[in-house]
């Protein structure tokens, strides 16, 4: 499927396509024989994908080598090593060793390549869950996908399931998250800049702080173009971390903010385009290919 125009004027077309980082390659045709049901499709991506740091709590103790496999960047590559560990149908759940060892960014990318390879429009989001430690905002990846139906954007978590929402105590659906319990990097940022939360709540394990929220920014932003990084890729505008925000960056982050936040809202394409904009003119934000395979 061909890359959609720079200036693609249409989220909905631009979010359909799968493309970079989603792109499945030679693997398409095992993608076009799944079921096109979100909740199906998530059932599929818990069946192939083991979090890294949740291992332990399905019997697996892994080696160092397969930890590594969190760093593999792109779907098509993800689903080369579905395949080397077990070539059956995607559709058939793999036993917990037999699954490749991602995190939240991997779950989210592979449902989003799901879903765009059938004309679904989707695309990652990344920010902070309140749902894993009590008064603390988790790293986190999420899938957002639009409802045609209903004609709103929908999160979706297709990390947690049983074993996960009951290890949690989730009381609310997965597959439509309230924006309550996932905050995007720019409703972080706004809360952090406006007083209204305290940066140190925002992170993951000993990272945190306005510089972590401020990655995470980033990375939404980036994701909202089609680009989703790894969470560890450092890029332009994030601060190196346990280094202050420049002054100067200050006014471009806070428009970044305000767009990334207002996109996933009703009536929010005027604003992608504008932060479509705002990324393409910037090289801060432009991403090198190396970051794409």
């Amino acid at each position: 499927m061909a890359t959609p125009p720079a200036t693609e004027p249409d989220p909905l077309a631009y979010f359909a396509v799968a493309d970079g980082v989603t792109d499945p390659g030679r693997h398409r045709p095992l993608l076009d024989a799944l079921p096109a049901d979100v909740e199906q499709l998530v059932s599929v991506v818990q069946g192939l994908m083991v979090h890294v740091f949740w291992a332990e709590r399905y019997g697996l103790e892994l080696t160092e080598d397969r930890k590594q496999e969190v760093n593999l960047r792109t779907v098509a590559r993800i689903l080369d090593r579905v395949n080397e560990l077990d070539d059956r149908p995607l559709d058939v759940a793999r036993p917990p060793d037999r699954r490749v060892v991602g995190n939240c960014r991997d779950h989210t990318v592979l449902l989003c390549a799901m879903l765009r390879v059938r004309g679904v429009p989707a695309r990652a989001r990344c920010g902070f869950g309140a749902y894993f430690l009590p008064d603390h905002f988790e790293d986190h990846w999420v899938c957002e996908y639009w409802n045609a139906d209903q004609q709103r954007w929908v999160l979706v978590d297709a990390q947690l399931d049983g074993l996960q929402q009951g290890a949690l105590a989730i009381t609310f659906d997965t597959l439509d998250v309230p924006r309550d319990q996932f905050v995007v990097g720019g409703l972080a940022w706004q809360r952090c800049r406006s007083g209204d939360a305290d940066p140190d709540s925002f992170g993951i394990f000993d990272m945190k702080g306005i510089e972590f929220v401020l990655g995470d920014l980033v990375r939404d932003v980036l994701a909202l173009n089609a680009v989703e990084l790894l969470p560890w890729d450092p890029w332009g505008l994030m601060a190196p971390f346990g280094s202050p925000v420049p002054d100067e960056d200050l006014p471009l982050l806070d428009r970044l903010a305000q767009l990334s936040v207002a996109v996933g809202e009703p009536g929010g394409d005027e604003e992608w385009r504008r932060l479509r904009e705002l990324y393409l003119a910037d090289p801060r934000l432009n991403t090198p290919p190396d970051r794409r395979a």
